[in-house]
């Protein structure tokens, strides 16, 4: 069962653009459905961690917003990283998903038992996903990956009434 989800940012939790302002500030667009994704992983019990190789106040302030408090960012080798992070934290490969786009992912991914990755992922990251969101990166991919993990799980619809108290 998961336990763990890591996420990358450009181009799966935004669609990859970078936006300045006219003062040099750095901006995203991050999907609402995505925030509603990650509340219902958090609420089924997964921790949710952003590991990204470049920093941004918009990436702690969207982290913020969603609760998360697992957030690292300027990672240049994300496998080094998380492969520490993982044995400090008792995490299997089995408990860990990640969800990401590029080929800069691939080595992390590889430490992770399961694969996500939006539909416009390098055809490398496709290639190595257990999952394919139907979704693009920034429109809901991670929110499809959550909805694949919980359902394949059975924890979905206990998840959707924990979380919105609906039942689905």
């Amino acid at each position: 069962m998961i336990r763990l989800l890591v996420l990358d940012v450009d181009g799966t939790l935004t669609d990859g653009g970078i936006y300045y302002d006219s003062t040099g500030n750095e901006l995203k667009k991050f999907g609402v459905k995505d925030g509603a994704g990650l509340v219902l992983a958090r609420t089924a019990g997964i921790r949710v961690m952003i590991c990204t190789g470049r920093e941004c106040e918009a990436v702690r302030r969207r982290a913020a917003d969603l609760k998360i408090t697992d957030i690292y960012q300027n990672v240049p080798h994300k496998a080094d990283f998380l492969q520490k992070f993982f044995a400090e934290n008792g995490y299997a490969r089995e408990e860990i998903a990640y969800c990401g786009d590029d080929l800069n992912d691939l080595a992390a991914m590889a430490l992770c038992g399961f694969v996500a990755c939006p539909a416009d992922a390098a055809p490398e990251v496709k290639a190595r996903a257990d999952y394919q969101c139907p979704q693009r990166g920034g429109e809901g991919a991670v929110r499809g990956a959550v909805e694949h993990i919980l359902r394949t799980d059975g924890r979905w619809q206990e998840a959707v009434k924990t979380a919105f108290h609906v039942d689905v």
